[in-house]
């Protein structure tokens, strides 16, 4: 079965303490608010220019700073399946929502669920299965 995905946004985890310098000195780096999201409040974000892609800073509970990808994608299973086959290793799920996974360097990335028909031949990459 077909399904798309895209490289969608870059995520820059950091620790509680580094939050708040770290959010202000990328709303100054880019020249966009990056505002908080409702839902997860740990996130701030904006899609930057051209809205394309977008930049999100999330707090963490606990661990080191690091920067990860999401992948969005109209099929999560199917896309999961894909990166596995590519050497991925799924790590946990989240919300029942979406993956944390790393590559075969040991780097996290996410694979994000993007409404069905949001993702086709003009925003994403087409994957024949």
């Amino acid at each position: 079965m077909t399904h798309y995905s895209r490289l969608h946004k870059i995520v820059i985890d950091v620790p509680e303490g580094d939050h708040d310098k770290e959010l202000a000195f990328w709303q100054e780096a880019t020249g966009q608010t990056l505002t908080p999201f409702q839902r997860y409040p740990e996130y701030h974000g904006a899609f930057l220019s051209g809205d394309v892609f977008a930049l999100l800073i999330q707090r963490l509970g606990t661990g080191p700073a690091r920067v990860h990808l999401d992948i969005h994608t109209d099929d999560l299973e199917a896309e999961t399946a894909r990166l596995e086959a590519l050497g991925a290793r799924r790590l946990r799920l989240v919300n029942d929502h979406w993956w944390v996974m790393e590559d075969p360097a040991g780097l996290p990335f996410c694979v994000i669920p993007q409404p069905s028909g949001s993702l086709n031949e003009h925003n994403a990459q087409r994957w024949d299965d």
